[in-house]
């Protein structure tokens, strides 16, 4: 009945999902083939036991790149787009709107911080990176929820507004409840009292 994260959490949590999956089939699949490649050139002078032998070695090569290669850009890409949704969402929630600078601000402050590690130029050149990456992202959402027929926040106000309806009419059904006790409750008390002075 109650949600236990709301849904910005819900979100964040999905997009890096799909992020370190776009990005291990981003990194794997050239390293596979690489991989691959690599293995047959370098293994002329080998013996295998029959064909399927030297086919099952070359798959095994270039599922080891995929994997080592995979990873490292699934975490990367992972971490990237889940640092760039919190910033633009934690922007959005704060701001109690949706603009382009929300994701623009965000793509810059991911570049940035993905590029400190290479000094003062790398800062600057992740800064224009992130921005240049963040305003056609953003772009591309918002005009992915016009599309949808609800913004984010739209959606946000909508559910708000159900929650607190609901609330007040829980409080009402219980507020009802408690009149009609209180007086089940008088008319209990009050019956006795009738009946002791009709004896007197």
């Amino acid at each position: 009945e109650r949600q236990r994260y709301p849904g910005e959490t819900v979100d964040i949590v999905k997009s890096a999902f799909t992020g370190g999956v776009v990005g291990w089939v981003y990194g794997g699949l050239p390293a596979f083939y690489h991989g691959r490649k690599a293995f047959i050139e370098g293994s002329h002078g080998e013996l295998f036991q029959n064909r399927a032998d030297a086919v099952q070695s070359a798959h095994r090569a270039g599922l080891r790149s995929f994997i080592r290669y995979g990873w490292r850009w699934s975490w990367r890409v992972a971490a990237f787009v889940t640092i760039f949704n919190m910033v633009s969402t934690g922007l959005t929630v704060y701001r109690n709107k949706t603009t382009i600078s929300n994701f623009a601000s965000a793509g810059a402050f991911t570049g940035a911080l993905f590029r400190m590690h290479l000094g003062l130029q790398g800062l600057a050149g992740g800064f224009v990176f992130g921005t240049a990456f963040g305003i056609p992202a953003g772009g591309l959402l918002m005009i992915m929820q016009k599309l949808a027929g609800e913004t984010l926040q739209e959606k946000r106000n909508r559910e708000r507004r159900e929650l607190y309806e609901q609330k007040l009419a829980e409080w009402q059904s219980r507020l009802s409840v408690t009149k009609v006790l209180g007086q089940t409750e008088s008319n209990a008390q009050g019956g006795p009292e009738t009946e002791t002075a009709r004896e007197s």
